[in-house]
């Protein structure tokens, strides 16, 4: 198998308008339904494992067959319902090729399943519905006795994808460097990549900037930024939060690995008239410099893996002036799940954050102690991870002419996978699978 070639070659900065500036399709357009693809049409190149069926394996697939229908059907989703289920409203699973279907799953399970969304052998009037039903219900979809066998169809994390000083930057760039243009389809103005807080539910559009700057603002009270703050942020995105702390007068200096980002991010600060207050630098986490008086990182944390998690909260203790404090925003799992998770080659491992992994609290909890660090905040609001999520998933469709219309190859195997990855990661949140924190590190540790 050959890694999906995402990354398009010779990509070329934005033009027509702004540089980051969202397509100028109207927010109120219609959500497009996922395009249709048919798996003879994929091309083998680039999405090898979709274009083609695994190898047969009859028992394997019979297996799946049973199990899947029976919890598709005893969870209602299938189609069409009957009985009293067919006056219910909710999402349904359309079955469009159900041998490639059960194959999928029955070789490579969740993987099978999305990459069988993928090659278009599903849809799904509700796929975020869908994904929730199934992600509040994960633990009864197979018998307890074929829980423990679930290394027949689970494969480890591939060597290649660890985070290394040079795997942690293909990393980084095979998602972040696909093309600004493309982030900018789906998100808000302030090109925030990450949960936002929101004031009422359900969220609009028009409100997650705003909900974006409180929770930025909410990340620089807790690490008390301020005029003079000497501020390191781990993880630039598109510049918004050091664009955020240097207007409150901080000196930010601003770490990330992408070189896309970090153009762009340049680009925006320069236009803020900040540049001399804010230092965009391509450097990894491991080595930084110098010492802080604070430190914030916003979902970082999820593409450090687990093997390099010692490092870096010893790079973050490492930065920390005396009396300084850390702001972390982070996603987090359930602890057992996420043990499950690490050992685990993943759709997202696979298809959208090589590398990636996302922690337990008591993960954070146990790393941070080690390197010397102290909880002394913590706050959830995974409730509001899944409405940025909506919204995100919601313009990206709206706006799938423009995604087609971009130079970089977004093809419509692309964009189910893209569509597939916002809606099982808003269906993680919405069956609280997953959560998002903020938490403030010290120096020191518990009595």
């Amino acid at each position: 198998m050959t890694r999906p070639a995402l990354i398009s070659q010779g990509r070329s900065r934005p033009t027509g308008r702004g540089v980051g500036t969202p397509p100028q399709t109207p927010d109120t357009s219609p959500s497009v339904t996922a395009p249709a693809v048919r798996r003879t049409d994929v091309d083998t190149d680039r999405w090898p494992d979709v274009a083609r069926l695994p190898s047969a394996a009859p028992a394997r697939t019979a297996i799946a067959r049973h199990f899947v229908s029976r919890a598709l059907d005893r969870l209602a989703l299938t189609e069409p319902a009957t009985g009293a289920r067919a006056a219910a409203v909710g999402p349904r699973l359309t079955l469009h090729d159900p041998d490639a279907f059960h194959r999928r799953i029955g070789r490579h399970g969740l993987i099978g399943f999305g990459e069988s969304y993928m090659a278009g052998e599903w849809d799904s009037d509700d796929l975020a519905g869908l994904l929730t039903v199934l992600a509040r219900h994960v633990d009864e979809l197979v018998p307890a006795p074929l829980r423990r066998l679930r290394g027949l169809w689970v494969s480890a994390r591939p060597t290649a994808d660890r985070n290394t000083r040079a795997g942690a930057r293909d990393n980084i760039q095979r998602h972040y460097d696909l093309s600004n243009d493309l982030f900018s389809a789906f998100l808000d103005p302030t090109l925030t990549y990450s949960s936002a807080v929101f004031t009422a539910f359900p969220a609009r559009f028009e409100s997650l900037a705003p909900a974006q700057h409180r929770k930025i603002d909410r990340l620089l009270d807790l690490a008390g930024v301020g005029k003079g703050t000497r501020l390191l942020e781990i993880g630039t995105g598109w510049g918004e939060l050091a664009l955020r702390a240097a207007a409150r007068g901080a000196r930010v200096t601003t770490l990330t690995l992408s070189a896309e980002q970090a153009a762009l991010a340049r680009e925006r600060i320069a236009a803020a008239g900040l540049s001399d207050r804010v230092d965009v630098q391509l450097r990894d986490y491991r080595d930084i410099e110098g010492r802080h008086d604070a430190v914030i990182s916003v979902e970082m944390i999820e593409a450090v893996g687990a093997e390099y998690w010692p490092s870096y909260f010893t790079a973050l203790r490492r930065a920390l002036a005396p009396g300084g404090r850390i702001a972390l925003q982070a996603i987090t799992m359930g602890h057992r799940q996420m043990l499950h998770t690490a050992a685990t080659h993943t759709f997202i491992s696979k298809y959208v954050f090589p590398g990636g992994l996302i922690p337990s609290r008591e993960a954070i909890a146990e790393h941070s102690a080690v390197a010397g660090l102290t909880t002394t905040a913590d706050d959830g609001y995974g409730d509001h991870y899944a409405e940025t999520l909506r919204l995100w998933r919601e313009r990206f469709t709206a706006h799938r002419p423009a995604v087609t219309g971009l130079s970089f190859g977004f093809d419509p195997v692309f964009q189910r996978m893209w569509e597939f990855y916002l809606a099982y990661s808003e269906a993680g949140f919405r069956s609280r699978y997953l959560d998002v924190r903020q938490l403030l590190l010290t120096e020191g540790t518990p009595r």
